[in-house]
């Protein structure tokens, strides 16, 4: 079925089903399961399936947006999408490139979902599965690789940075049913499994016939520290004088925290007691670390 969206400041039934105004990429819509009256301006939308929200008057409990159709006797086909972006930085693009399958349905040719254009292109994707294991799954994505289109591809990221192999685009795995592609009677761009998004973390191989990716959780990338700050606890990490320090102040102090005449002399110590000899010693410290990361209890 299509969905409804929110609106604001109007009486909803239990039962009534609305979905965000803006995308979501949880897959989720929204049942009114307290009757009421919604707010003057659109919640914030949970991301987990039977979380509630109070929306004014309204309770809304999160459903998801495909379940009742798969679980008919007769399910719609189920379609899998795939979206490429570059990354600018890396690839010195920010195309996205989009395409499918077509292995169900008997999809012989391109398809729109969304009002985007996804080509009919020969790929498998594996590995997408969670287990109890306590690692992330690392899936794997083989293109085909007809008339070395993706050959092509790689060399042109490759003298944006090269060897980079597409190494870091993102991958967005998009799955709905064949009823809510556009064009077809009940045509929902909102109404999707999970919208996934994955990187490509290597190249795994390249032949002539095809080109295998291997991907990762943007918490799972090779050479990639979370948080991108590392959690240091007695050595500030910001930019003496910068916007991060916002000292500006005409007192000097050099590494050791002694008075100094000249702002040439000025240097700061990086300590805790160095920020405090700048911002007072009761003062509110803009200190770039992490003092409680030491602490025992």
């Amino acid at each position: 079925m299509a969905y409804t969206a929110w609106a604001a400041s109007t009486a909803f039934s239990v039962g009534d089903v609305r979905r965000a105004t803006s995308s979501q990429n949880s897959g989720l819509v929204f049942e009114c399961t307290t009757a009421g009256t919604s707010g003057s301006s659109e919640p914030t939308w949970p991301t987990d399936i039977g979380s509630t929200l109070t929306d004014n008057t309204v309770v809304w409990t999160a459903i998801s947006s495909i379940y009742a159709d798969l679980s008919t006797l007769a399910p719609d086909a189920i379609i899998e999408l795939f979206e490429l972006h570059y990354d600018n930085t890396l690839h010195g693009s920010t195309d996205i490139l989009r395409w499918h399958a077509g292995s169900n349905a008997d999809v012989t040719g391109n398809i729109t979902w969304n009002s985007n254009d996804y080509v009919r292109l020969p790929v498998q994707a594996e590995g997408f599965e969670y287990t109890n294991g306590g690692t992330l799954p690392r899936p794997t994505l083989s293109v085909a690789n007809l008339d070395g289109a993706v050959t092509a591809l790689l060399l042109g990221v490759n003298l944006t940075t090269p060897g980079n192999d597409l190494t870091g685009a993102k991958v967005k795995r998009i799955r709905t049913l064949k009823k809510f592609l556009d064009g077809e009677s009940a045509a929902d761009p909102y109404a999707t499994f999970p919208i996934e998004e994955w990187f490509i973390d290597r190249k795994a191989t390249e032949s002539r016939d095809v080109v295998s990716f291997e991907l990762a959780s943007k918490f799972d990338l090779s050479n990639k520290e979370l948080p991108n700050r590392q959690v240091v606890a007695n050595i500030c990490q910001w930019q003496y004088r910068s916007s991060e320090c916002s000292y500006t102040g005409s007192n000097y102090f050099d590494v050791n925290n002694n008075s100094v005449g000249t702002l040439a002399q000025d240097a700061c110590g990086k300590r805790l007691s160095s920020c405090k000899k700048r911002f007072g010693e009761n003062g509110e410290l803009p200190f770039g670390s992490f003092p409680g990361a030491g602490l025992l209890t």
